[in-house]
């Protein structure tokens, strides 16, 4: 069994290479997670595997996994596989409030995860947000307080252990009358120097540039490529980075649907450490569903149309938008899929990885890592 490596780690050895490492996040693990751990062996690359606390929350995620779960599927997945240089990454710790409640419920989560084996974990914070706050500093306050307590409990709770730390400012997504806000670079400078001043050190930055999570339609409901990303903002956010000395790279979340080119040309390779890759590989599930298990198909799709409406958006706009919440509803029968399903799933789960490892010139990067822990 080859156990996830600490994600420091690996980020520090690949923080100066012009490489991405892939961050494939297999929501339904079955025949997906196979694929990618044999791309990433076949290339030679360094590889996360990740999932979102809305995703593996005991109360509230939609995937039906556990931590616990999750990790014993990804271990038994690249049993036969073997591949030794990937991480093991909790994905968006998403804090909307700041509660008291909701800190401790997110941090029964991270026990959970350090007990089933994570060796990474994104805090994204980033919805507390000081619209009021006459400062940077001040916008970034109520952010940087629940970064920062977290951080010390997962400090705390591996007692001296390295792990890879992703942080996030700037919520995704979010807009304002004149369209989507971008992370500013003095946004980004501020937050990190703030972090650092209080023991915290992160090797990665999750930004808002542009990026939208899931699958996209345009106003007719089509659907469309992803090529919202500022490229141009999101290069002077990591030199910014650069400039200060602080080591930490950018996390580029929403990559699917993103045209290869992009990614090969004109994504900064580098300044870009990490490129996380979800609902594409949810896609390639169940589209096999459909070839394979029609009448599952169908239930989960009447499914949603019921339970997870859109009004005024086409049949096709909201079964992309919401099937991901069909998962639990479906669990038992998803993972009971038949094996040519599974094998359909594994093989192009296994093209789709390689395709973005390559475009990510990830291609060598697990020997990079080897090399450097020797």
């Amino acid at each position: 069994m080859v156990e996830p490596l600490q994600g420091s780690k690996v980020y520090e050895a690949l923080k100066d290479e012009k490489k991405i490492i892939l961050a494939c996040n297999p929501r339904i693990t079955i025949g997906v997670a196979k694929g990618v751990f044999r791309a990433a062996k076949d290339l030679d690359a360094a590889l996360i595997m990740e999932l979102a606390r809305s995703e593996c929350n005991h109360k509230v995620g939609y995937t039906g996994l556990t931590p616990s779960t999750f990790s014993q599927n990804l271990l038994k997945a690249n049993e036969e596989v073997g591949h030794d240089v990937w991480v093991l990454h909790a994905d968006h710790i998403q804090i909307k409030e700041g509660t008291p409640e909701e800190l401790t419920e997110i941090k029964e989560l991270i026990s959970q995860q350090i007990e089933s084996g994570y060796t990474s974990f994104a805090i994204d914070a980033s919805y507390l947000f000081d619209f009021d706050g006459k400062t940077v500093e001040e916008e970034l306050a109520p952010n940087l307080k629940a970064t920062i307590e977290i951080a010390n409990f997962i400090k705390e709770k591996l007692q001296g252990k390295e792990f890879g730390l992703e942080v996030e400012v700037g919520e995704i997504g979010r807009k304002d009358t004149g369209g989507m806000i971008l992370t500013k670079p003095e946004e980004a400078v501020t937050y990190i120097k703030t972090l650092k001043e209080a023991g915290i050190s992160p090797n990665l930055i999750a930004i808002a540039n542009g990026s939208t999570h899931g699958n996209i339609f345009d106003e007719n409901g089509n659907p469309v490529l992803q090529t919202s990303i500022d490229i141009e903002q999101t290069k002077a956010v990591a030199q910014a980075l650069r400039e200060n000395g602080f080591g930490v790279r950018i996390a580029q979340h929403g990559i699917t649907g993103t045209p290869l080119e992009i990614i090969k040309d004109k994504f900064p390779h580098g300044d870009i450490l990490k490129g996380n890759v979800a609902t594409l590989f949810q896609n390639i599930v169940y589209d096999a569903l459909k070839k394979h298990h029609p009448d599952l198909w169908q239930e989960a799709y009447d499914w949603v149309m019921e339970n997870k409406p859109i009004e005024g958006k086409k049949p096709e706009e909201i079964f992309g938008k919401n099937v991901k919440y069909a998962t639990k509803i479906f669990f038992d029968r998803i993972y009971s899929m038949s094996e040519e399903c599974e094998k359909e799933i594994e093989e192009k789960a296994y093209q789709a990885a390689s395709d973005h490892i390559k475009a990510f010139n990830g291609e060598g990067s697990a020997s990079i890592v080897r090399e450097k822990l020797k």
